[in-house]
């Protein structure tokens, strides 16, 4: 077995454990229809609560209304926690609504972050990566004015005095928005100090932009719908944002599309462009948000050492797919250890290199800000000018951003 293989079958296994230990989070297993979902929560809309409450009570399932968020009705079902995937299936069947429209509903989704987990193989820890060279003065001004949401396991309280050539002053540091990133001592947590890495691979692109982090991910990857919607809610935002960058997703039941998802990113201000990785799992099957018709969908690019790409074995790709960029990349991290069970110690000292769809879509937002600020366009004319009318790199992960 070679060594990527087992980095990769060891991370995916420690994610496995952290995830069977979650006392909320559930994988429905069904080969090539996985989700993972927050056990005895199902979700529906206002105007289907009455019928979809009857019926579940006509099959002698209790529920409790829990609180309600984006405009979703949260029901919690305490006899039926892992039963979730059936209940919806029950609840989905055009057979239970004879002459009547087919309720909406959902089971409470889990986000993960696109470093690697259970949606996507390679998914791996990161290596040791060389200290970056200082930003090029020239290159100041690219994105200067502009500020990026980074929607993710928020950032590390040491970024800026760790990185003060790339993230000092970039970002107003909050106590709500700090990765704990570590899982106990200098031991990183699965993906701990992701949120940092993607803010620096923003900034390689355009060293002149602000970004404002905001936490959507425990430092084990994983974050509910409601943490998505509440980290992408305008409220939250401590600028003004032009751009959102999303390097996280989930899969859903039956691929049906996340309601709350969708109801968050609608919410956003006309103008802002959402850039969201498309996923790690190596196939067509599409990733939310970054599926949603108005997002910027970005797969990934193999970059070798001697230049040449390819696109990425673990990139997800499809006709919903906008853009590719390189996903293995190095860029800001924090010191510390990772200590993945039958792997080696690894020592870190603020740099790292990690691969991932989750590295690609912050590199598209950071050009997105740079095109902004060159030609001096809006956020929406700048993603155009760099997508509309380019050719695929490959099909299925649309034009390649240099």
């Amino acid at each position: 077995m070679t060594e990527p293989t087992n980095r990769s079958e060891l991370y995916q296994e420690a994610f496995q454990q952290v995830l069977r230990e979650h006392k909320s989070f559930r994988l429905h297993a069904e080969r090539g229809r996985e989700f993972i979902f927050v056990a005895g929560e199902l979700l529906t809309i206002p105007e289907d609560l009455e019928r979809v409450t009857r019926k579940l009570a006509q099959n002698n399932i209790g529920t409790d209304r829990g609180r309600d968020f984006a405009g979703m009705n949260r029901l919690v079902l305490p006899r039926n926690s892992d039963d979730i995937p059936e209940v919806v299936r029950l609840l989905r069947d055009p057979r239970q609504w004879p002459g009547e429209r087919t309720p909406f509903v959902q089971p409470h989704h889990v986000l993960v972050g696109h470093g690697g987990n259970m949606h996507g193989n390679p998914g791996q820890p990161p290596k040791v990566g060389t200290p970056l060279a200082a930003p090029d003065p020239g290159a100041a001004g690219r994105g200067r004015g502009v500020v990026v949401a980074i929607v993710d396991t928020g950032i590390s309280a040491t970024a800026a005095t760790d990185h003060p050539q790339w993230l000092a002053n970039a970002f107003t540091p909050k106590v709500d928005e700090v990765d704990a990133a570590y899982a106990h001592d200098d031991v990183f947590a699965l993906e701990g100090g992701h949120g940092t890495f993607v803010a620096g691979v923003v900034r390689q692109a355009a060293p002149g932009v602000r970004f404002d982090p905001e936490k959507a991910l425990q430092p084990s990857g994983m974050g509910t719908e409601e943490d998505f919607v509440r980290a992408l809610a305008p409220s939250s935002f401590d600028e003004k944002v032009q751009i959102v960058n999303v390097s996280l997703g989930c899969f859903t039941q039956d691929d049906v599309a996340s309601e709350p998802v969708r109801r968050a990113v609608a919410a956003l201000p006309a103008g802002v462009v959402v850039v969201a990785s498309a996923g790690n799992h190596g196939t067509a099957r599409p990733s939310w948000p970054a599926a949603l018709p108005n997002v910027v969908a970005v797969s990934a690019v193999a970059e070798e050492r001697d230049g040449t790409r390819s696109p990425a074995c673990y990139a997800g790709f499809g006709h919903w797919v906008n853009a590719c960029a390189v996903g293995n990349r190095t860029s800001t991290y924090l010191k510390g250890r990772w200590e993945v069970p039958g792997l080696p110690v690894d020592v870190y000292d603020r740099f790292a290199y990690w691969l991932g769809t989750s590295f690609a879509a912050p590199h598209v937002a950071g050009r997105i800000a740079a095109a902004m600020t060159e030609h001096n366009l809006s956020a929406t004319a700048a993603r155009d000018l760099l997508l509309v009318g380019r050719p695929e790199f490959f099909p299925g992960y649309g034009p390649f951003v240099e």
